[in-house]
């Protein structure tokens, strides 16, 4: 397969980014691309080569566009007139084909694909059908979406991943419908998605088979009051409050501070994403490095299983902080019959060592998805879905400061105040640390993040802290303290005192939006948990990595422009011209694409040089240093300076312009 071909794009409607290689391997498996590839050679006028894409164009759009899906499924005569004009077309191609075999053998296996959308369009309507019949039983039509507008909403969730659109999305109307709608999707064979906000970037809402049914949980939004109960085997009440899935984050957040209390998950996207899903990946967010994760607040929580039956997990002697400071953790696991209440067999209690949940020096485990067997939790859906759950809450701090600390200096001295902060907080009894965030310099740009300091750059590091206390001179000192690191190591610090004033200096910590405009494509995630005395070391592989990837695809570029200037160069000669180039038109060229290359030649040993040297003196390598603004110093590495953007490797500014004034 030819690099050139596999990027062509011939196939008509196509506005995915499928590329024709992977259409026609899809509708037609892959020994069918190699003909496409053999055949291009072999064209004489391309009429029958255009045909054919055609009709490969008209399957495609078929499949990729719910709205055309569902105007043939309501329309017989349409599905009719398609499949006889694609058959009419691909008889066209046959007659021209005369005795090339392997066209034929290609137009064949477009006839194939043709009869399979016929009987896949009849499938689908039926299969719709029968599917209405058996959901109608447990909840209603109008929660039963074929449609266009539902199918397309539910292809992807904010990873922008798209795979396969879901054959059906089914809402419910109560939490006691879940088990009947999960048992109805079971048998009529399809696979289930559970679904809430749609905020997550594992892609783990993303239907991965066309045979999948999306069931959307955003409608079970019921939200109790805080109530304060016994707990078992904890001493004392315990103010409680119980969510179902689809409550939005915030809601219950707001709910607990309208009672003076402190409700602990509240992730970035916590204004759009959903209880379910909180449980369901273990959420976490700035709140946790007091209070722990989702897994460490939960009192209870209820699923459906894979099986369609009920599940309930209750905690039991909660410790009201982090799961990991007690040795064992205790679970009772309850099941339940079809109609959720009767049970099904005596509970089991799950004892589970802190060691399951937490790795030594981390605040989460994120390799470890099995949890010691406990359902639900950071099991994204995989295990069953999530219905409702019951959580504590926490006092409420009296006082609350937030600190805003902003580094312009380099990452090696500023990554370490984080460490600071953390020791330095913990230390003070009067006070304690109910949240800290760190923003990179990539997020600060993508966010737009205003500089509060009195500086025309933007600061490599931002970090928000906030300090609690019951005593007010307490919690001044211990912010006015951490600003003082910051000072220390070349940055600045802000305390913000009034509500308003903290809620302004965490509002660039949510724009996740931002970053998704700012990347303009699809972005998968999984979580990475670094240990804090580690993460300068993280920050400075990741930059390394970075910058190393950056100079390498910069150097292919001046491949790709070299090859392009050893070649023909076609476009100095104008379609059509009848004027033939002089002798001394062919020296002037070659002497400029001579001279263009030499240019290529001396950027090229210079950026395969500073690849090869990150690790050495920057003064050595750059010599005079005329190329680094401001000089670097005496124990700066070539990495150091290009971290602090000091030295650039810029192709516009190395070789585009100068190529141009050649």
């Amino acid at each position: 397969m030819s690099p050139a071909g596999s990027r062509i794009r011939e196939i008509p409607y196509n506005y995915t980014s499928f590329s024709d290689r992977e259409i026609v391997i899809r509708l037609l498996g892959e020994p069918m691309w190699t003909r496409v590839e053999e055949l291009r050679s072999q064209r004489r006028t391309g009429r029958s080569a255009r045909m054919l894409f055609e009709v490969l164009g008209d399957l495609w759009v078929v499949q990729r566009n719910p709205f055309i899906q569902d105007d043939l499924l309501e329309n017989r005569d349409r599905r009719v007139s398609l499949v006889n004009a694609l058959r009419h077309r691909l008889d066209q191609v046959f007659q021209r084909a005369d005795d090339n075999e392997k066209a034929r053998e290609l137009g064949e296996a477009v006839r194939v694909a043709v009869a399979k959308l016929e009987v896949w369009l009849e499938d689908q309507k039926s299969l719709r059908q029968r599917l209405v019949r058996r959901l109608a039983r447990v909840t209603k039509r109008t929660n039963i979406r074929f449609d266009g507008h539902a199918r397309v909403a539910h292809v992807t969730d904010a990873t922008d991943w798209r795979v396969e659109y879901p054959f059906v999305v089914v809402t419910a109307d109560t939490e006691r419908q879940l088990a009947a709608i999960v048992a109805a999707c079971i048998e009529s064979g399809l696979t289930i998605i559970p679904r809430g906000g749609g905020t997550g970037y594992t892609g783990g809402a993303v239907p991965l088979h066309a045979r999948s049914a999306v069931i959307n949980t955003e409608k079970l939004d019921a939200l109790g009051h805080v109530e304060s109960r016994f707990l078992p085997g904890v001493e004392g009440e315990v103010a409680t409050l119980r969510a179902e899935a689809g409550v939005i984050t915030q809601r219950v957040t707001e709910r607990a501070e309208q009672a003076g209390l402190v409700f602990a998950v509240d992730p970035t996207s916590q204004d759009a994403c959903t209880i379910g899903g909180n449980v369901a990946m273990n959420a976490g967010g700035k709140k946790a490095v007091l209070w722990g994760t989702t897994l460490d607040n939960l009192v209870s929580w209820r699923m459906v299983t894979p099986d369609a039956g009920w599940l309930e997990v209750e905690r039991l002697e909660h410790n009201r902080g982090k799961i990991h400071e007690v040795d064992t953790a205790r679970f009772r696991v309850s099941r339940f019959q079809a109609d959720g209440t009767t049970p099904d067999g005596e509970p089991k209690v799950l004892e589970i060592s802190a060691r399951e949940f937490r790795k030594p020096g981390l605040g989460k485990d994120v390799t470890n998805k099995f949890l010691g067997g406990l359902p639900g939790i950071q099991k994204e859906g995989c295990d069953g879905l999530i219905t409702s759950a019951e959580f504590i809450l926490h006092k409420k701090p009296a006082c609350v400061r937030t600190v805003c600390l902003e580094f312009f200096g380099s990452l090696k001295d500023a990554v370490p105040a984080i460490v600071e902060t953390k020791t330095l907080l913990d230390g003070d009894a009067d006070v304690a640390c109910a949240g800290m965030e760190h923003l990179d310099e990539r997020y600060v740009c993508a966010v737009g993040y205003t500089t509060k300091a009195p500086r025309a750059e933007i600061p490599k590091m931002v970090l928000l802290v906030d300090v609690v206390g019951d005593d007010e001179d307490a919690v001044a000192k211990a912010a006015s303290a951490v600003t003082r690191i910051a000072g220390a190591r070349g940055g600045e610090g802000f305390v913000a005192a009034s509500s308003e004033a903290r809620q302004r200096f965490w509002a660039d910590r949510g724009r996740t939006a931002a970053i998704a405009a700012h990347t303009n494509a699809f972005k998968i995630n999984e979580d990475v948990v670094i240990p804090l005395e580690r993460l300068a070391d993280y920050s400075d592989g990741i930059e390394r990595i970075n910058i190393e990837q950056s100079i390498q695809n910069k150097l292919r570029m001046l491949d790709a422009v070299e090859d392009y200037l050893r070649g023909e160069m076609p476009q100095l000669r104008l379609p059509g011209s009848e004027r033939t180039s002089s002798t001394l038109d062919d020296n002037i060229i070659d002497g400029k694409k001579r001279l263009a290359r030499e240019m290529l030649d001396v950027v090229r040993q210079r950026w395969q040089g500073w690849l090869e040297n990150l690790d050495e003196s920057a003064s050595a390598i750059l010599a005079d240093g005329a190329e680094c603004t401001p000089s670097p110093g005496p124990q700066d590495t070539l990495l150091d300076v290009l971290q602090r953007r000091d030295l650039r490797v810029s192709y516009r500014q190395s070789m585009e312009r100068p190529l141009k004034e050649v």
